[in-house]
């Protein structure tokens, strides 16, 4: 992967570990529960089970598009009509005030914020979300160049995505945590999956056009 593409692919892949979703939503109401530090240690535990999910996908992916041009095409194309489509799903989602025990569930990180069970529930939530996987196959093949190995390329996206998703717990820790809890309002969430879901649905569009080299 040339340097001009990874540049390219960083802003892109961080909108998918900026989009709402269940694990980045945890993170919000650990942190207005126990504070950004033992929300963003407890969020930890996503790692290890996108880390399994990257890892599946570079092996899937990789024995695909060696097999098959074809398949490569259809994956670009495939890929970047679901962006849109996640894209239009995020800017409709619906919204709610985040208030503390809202996602925590019965057993959520425990009533005096233990750091096992919240990573404990971080992992959970990850890993047994089979849209993680559906995601990095759908936008992975956006990127890479036919002409080198693919493995090296999905490798490095793959450890670029796991890099940027811990800075995307990082904020939306700091969202449930500062004074204004921007993420945790209704309004603060509107604005933000609207900013996420356009951004994504000019993201699909400009790959469906993109050369599909």
């Amino acid at each position: 992967m040339s340097l001009s593409v990874w540049l390219m692919f960083i802003p892109a892949v961080f909108l998918l570990n900026m989009a709402p979703g269940p694990n980045n939503l945890l993170a919000v109401s650990n942190a207005a529960r126990f504070g950004w530090q033992r929300a963003v240690i407890g969020g930890l535990g996503r790692v290890p089970a996108f880390t399994l999910l990257v890892g599946l996908t570079v092996v899937g992916l990789g024995a695909v598009l060696a097999a098959s041009e074809h398949a490569f095409v259809v994956l670009k194309v495939a890929g970047a009509a679901y962006l849109i489509f996640l894209g239009i799903k995020i800017w409709r989602a619906p919204v709610a005030a985040l208030q503390p025990d809202s996602l925590a569930g019965s057993q959520a990180a425990g009533t005096q914020g233990a750091l096992w069970p919240m990573a404990r529930r971080e992992f959970v939530i990850a890993i047994s979300n089979p849209k993680a996987i559906l995601i990095f196959t759908a936008f992975f093949p956006q990127f890479l160049d036919r002409t080198q190995d693919s493995s090296p390329q999905l490798l490095l996206m793959g450890a670029t995505f796991l890099v940027l998703e811990v800075a995307a717990l990082m904020i939306y820790a700091a969202g449930g945590a500062g004074a204004g809890k921007f993420l945790s309002s209704p309004r603060g969430q509107r604005l933000f999956n609207r900013g996420t879901g356009g951004a994504l649905v000019a993201a699909g569009t400009a790959l469906a056009f993109s050369r599909q080299g």
